[in-house]
Parts: structure tokens; C-alpha cells; sequence
């Protein structure tokens, strides 16, 4: 028997029929050499045609109108799989694609199969990782331009939704981009009696992540780098005017990024800390409240997750700090927080007027605000000092 080779030409594919054919006339007997050649022959010729001759998959439109002819639809047939006369139209025409929501229906409802009318890598990317795409907050991921490149209105992004949720999520690396519950599966959440909204909070993190990838830092991360003093000598920037910004930079400078993002709603975040695919830690603060003490209070909380926490089994830390019920993680990321902003034995006889706030704030050379901020929440009384201390903080990064 001659030993068959791949088959890598035409002249060779038209050689290995010459020889099928000369082999098959002859109706050698079963299991004899010649027989065997004939079968290993097939099998490189069919091997050959696949690549050298491939059978495109059905055009989508084709296959609909083939359909239609076959089960007798009229156009006006079609108005409960794709949504209106004029949608059939425009899809029957080329200038609609079809949504994932139309080919389910279309499968269902025609047979026909969703692997002919699939197209695009977001279809898939939804169709093999299912999700309910109407409980994610379109709107707001809309108005914040989370879809860049869609312009239409917010009906329209609810049609496509699963399309433009799966390109979102796609932004991520691994299997994030298909499954976004598995940012969920690894978290530690810091939460009151209202519940977050899981779709909500996923979609929160996928947008800091995205800031963090395109936010390049100057330096890499030194695990171990962040403790106690780190934290003690970066409040002392909050004694400045442009504390915060100068918060974000030395951060930076260290590996250590800080993203500021609005929570979403449902969400009640006040902030997160996590580790980016790249190693650097991620701290988000959504300035929720627009004081300039909740953002070093929130800022301190995260580092302190960091310094304490974030090597062990959670990905992710993410707090709602109106929370009083508390794990013993929580509370020592609070602990840590507070003697990083005001050392404890400072706060044993802690002021109760304005001068002994300015005071203890310029000895500790912090700003004043994170003392009031402290004495109005200890002591519940929010009106302590009246409009005194109530710096603002968001306006740091509008831009």
C-alpha cells in the first residue's frame, strides 16, 4: 500500500482522487490494505476540501426568507418575533441587525436554529453566558455613556441590551467578560439593611476597573509597602487645600490607584478596594456624601483593607459605612482608619469647641474637618459646629 500524505496542494488533492478512484474501481476486499487506503484517502481529501473549500453558514436574512417561503409567512407574519412592521422592514432589508432578543424568539418561534442567525461576537458571548439583561440599570449606564458608540434611545438600548452588556463586560480580561457574577463570588461585602442590587454593583466595578486600565501609574506595587505609618503620613496631605488630588498622586507614586466613580443606584457604596489583573491595588470611593471627611475616612477604611486584608481569600472589599453591624475585619479596618487620621491617644479628651478643633488639627497637621467629621458622628449630632468644617470634596474631580 502506498502511504497516503496530507493533502497541502490541488495538484495533490487531484492526485489522491486519481488514486480513490482507481482504488475504489478495483472494490478491494473489506479490511485489506487497499481498503484501508481508500478510507485513509477520504478522510485526507475531505480534511483537504474543509479548508481549501469551506461551506459558509447560511446568511441570517436568507435563512428567514427561506423559512418564510417554506412555512408560507407574510412580512406582517414576523411582527411578534422582531417587534413592529417597520422593524421587519429594516431587518429584511439589511439596515436593522438583529438582536439577540429577536433570534431567541426567531429560533423558537421559526426553527430555526440560533447558531445560523448569531453573527456577532457579543450575541455569542451573551448566548453561552446568559444573563437577565433588563435587570441591569440601562438607563444610568446610558446616561453615563458606558455604551460608547450607541446613540439610539433608551428603548433601543433595552432591544440590544444583552449586545451592549456583553461588549461592557468584554472590557474585562478572563472569564469576567462572560460571567460577571464571578466579581461578586470572592467579595466582602460591608452592608446596611438595604440590600445592594447585584447587577448594580457589577456593573459599579467593571467601570472602576475600566478607569484603572486606562489610568497608567508611574510605579508598581511593593506588597507590604502599606501599614499604619504609610497611612499616619499620608493624612498629614489633608492639612492642604488640594489635599485630595495630592492624596491621588502620592498614591500613585507607590503603585496604588484612585478611582472615583459615582455608586450606582441601589448600590449605597461609599467605597471598595480590590486588585487590579495587573497586581496594583484599586482603591474607588464613589463621594457619596460630598465631605471632606468622609473621603478620608473612606480613603483610610480601604487602605486599611489593604494593609490588613486584601492578600487573603476576597478579591474584593466593598463598604457601605453606614453599616453598623460589623465583622471583626470591618472593625479593624475602621480601628486602623481612625488612629491613621487621629491616633488614639490624641482622642482620650477630644475637643468640644471650634478653637480646641483648630487646635488639635494644626498639631496634628490634618485638616479640621476629619476632627468635627469624628465628634458630629460620635456624637450623633450633625449639626455640631453649624457651618463650620464642611469642606467639599467632589469638585476636586469633576474633571
Amino acid at each position: 500500500m502506498n502511504q497516503p500524505k496530507i493533502i497541502k496542494t490541488d495538484q495533490q488533492h487531484q492526485q489522491a482522487m486519481e488514486r480513490l478512484m482507481l482504488l475504489m474501481d478495483a472494490d478491494p476486499k473489506p479490511d485489506s490494505p487497499e481498503a484501508e487506503e481508500i478510507d485513509l484517502l477520504a478522510l485526507l481529501i475531505e480534511h483537504y476540501e474543509e479548508k481549501r473549500y469551506p461551506i459558509l453558514p447560511p446568511d441570517p436574512i436568507e435563512a428567514i426568507r427561506f423559512r418564510m417561503d417554506q412555512m408560507g409567512l407574510k412580512r406582517a407574519d414576523l411582527v411578534p418575533y422582531i417587534g413592529s412592521s417597520s422593524k421587519v422592514s429594516e431587518v429584511l432589508n439589511g439596515k436593522r441587525p438583529l438582536s439577540l432578543n429577536m433570534i431567541r424568539k426567531l429560533s423558537a418561534g421559526l426553527d430555526i436554529p440560533a447558531d445560523v442567525l448569531i453573527r456577532e461576537p457579543e450575541q455569542r458571548a451573551a448566548s453561552d453566558n446568559p444573563f437577565d439583561a433588563q435587570a441591569y440599570p440601562l438607563a444610568e449606564m446610558r446616561k453615563r455613556g458606558y455604551f460608547p458608540g450607541f446613540t439610539g434611545s433608551l428603548q433601543e438600548l433595552k432591544e440590544y441590551a444583552a449586545e451592549q452588556l456583553a461588549r461592557f463586560f468584554a472590557s474585562l480580561p478572563g472569564d469576567y467578560a462572560n460571567r460577571p457574577a464571578l466579581l461578586r463570588t470572592s467579595a466582602h461585602l460591608r452592608t446596611n439593611d438595604k440590600q445592594m442590587d447585584p447587577p448594580a454593583l457589577s456593573v459599579w466595578q467593571v467601570r472602576v476597573l475600566q478607569k484603572a486600565q486606562a489610568d497608567k501609574l508611574p510605579a508598581a506595587y511593593q506588597p507590604g509597602s502599606v501599614d499604619g505609618t504609610f497611612m499616619a503620613r499620608l493624612a498629614q496631605e489633608s492639612w492642604s487645600a488640594q489635599g485630595p488630588l495630592i492624596a491621588r498622586e502620592y498614591l500613585n507614586r507607590h503603585g496604588i490607584h484612585l478611582i472615583t466613580e459615582p455608586h450606582m443606584p441601589r448600590t449605597y457604596l461609599d467605597g471598595a478596594i480590590c486588585k487590579t489583573p495587573d497586581g496594583n491595588p484599586l482603591v474607588a470611593l464613589t463621594l457619596r456624601y460630598d465631605r471632606l471627611d468622609n473621603f478620608w475616612f473612606t480613603l483610610m477604611h480601604e487602605l486599611a483593607h489593604l494593609a490588613l486584608h486584601l492578600d487573603g481569600d476576597c478579591d474584593w472589599f466593598i463598604d457601605d459605612l453606614d453599616a453598623q453591624q460589623v465583622d471583626q475585619q470591618e472593625q479593624e479596618a475602621d480601628a486602623l482608619a481612625q488612629d491613621a487620621l487621629i491616633p488614639a491617644d490624641r482622642w482620650q479628651d477630644p475637643p468640644r469647641n471650634i478653637p480646641g478643633v483648630e487646635a488639635l488639627a494644626e498639631h496634628l497637621r490634618i485638616a479640621p474637618e476629619i476632627i468635627a467629621g469624628r465628634l458630629r458622628r460620635e456624637t450623633d449630632n450633625h449639626r455640631l459646629f453649624g457651618r463650620r468644617f464642611r469642606a467639599k470634596v467632589k469638585h476636586h474631580f469633576d474633571a
